[in-house]
């Protein structure tokens, strides 16, 4: 089974990517957990949630409002970039996470390279799947490449500048800036 980065620790991964031909009966998908695009999804919903376990992927295209009736019943949507130079797929996560308020599996799938990872773990992601020619480890230590982040995400709405706690000027009269925001 291949690895994959799942909330911070390296695991075997047991669900299987499908990519199937469009005219592909859902019946002929392989056995097992397996994460779907989403218009097979749309096509067979009800005969695929009788399987079992069941995951959705979106392309850069997809609109994520397509599945937010099914996120419930969901068990993981993964998100898949065709390169990595597509970025579509963090604002997918962004929305999936902050307003259809997805709170179960997020996973990066495709062309998913270390140095992304961080990124994407701030807009959302909590899993990754990295590409076959890269190291997971490596992957895996990326996401503490930093220890803070300037700007307000998903994993943290509140900006740097926000969260600091430093000196007001003088000129101002008394308090510090967080005291002041806080008032």
């Amino acid at each position: 089974m291949p690895e994959i980065i799942r909330k911070g620790a390296v695991v075997q991964d047991d669900w299987l990517v499908v990519r199937p031909a469009a005219e592909q009966p859902v019946n002929e998908l392989p056995p097992g957990r397996i994460i779907v695009p989403l218009a097979t999804w749309l096509a067979h919903a009800e005969a695929l949630l009788a399987r079992g376990s069941v995951g959705v992927w979106l392309a850069g295209t997809d609109d994520p409002a397509q599945i937010a009736p099914w996120l419930e019943r969901l068990s993981l949507v993964a998100v898949d970039f065709p390169k990595f130079t597509d970025g579509r797929g963090f604002s997918i996560a962004y929305l999936l996470r902050s307003r259809f308020g997805w709170r179960g599996e997020l996973r990066a799938i495709g062309d998913v390279l270390p140095d992304q990872v961080f990124y994407m773990q701030r807009v959302g992601f909590d899993a990754f799947a990295v590409r076959s020619d890269r190291s997971v480890a490596t992957a895996l230590r990326a996401l503490k490449t930093f220890s803070d982040a300037y700007q307000g995400s998903w994993d943290n709405a509140v900006p740097a500048f926000r969260r600091a706690d430093r000196p007001w000027p003088e000129s101002l009269g008394q308090g510090s800036l967080k005291a002041r925001q806080q008032a």
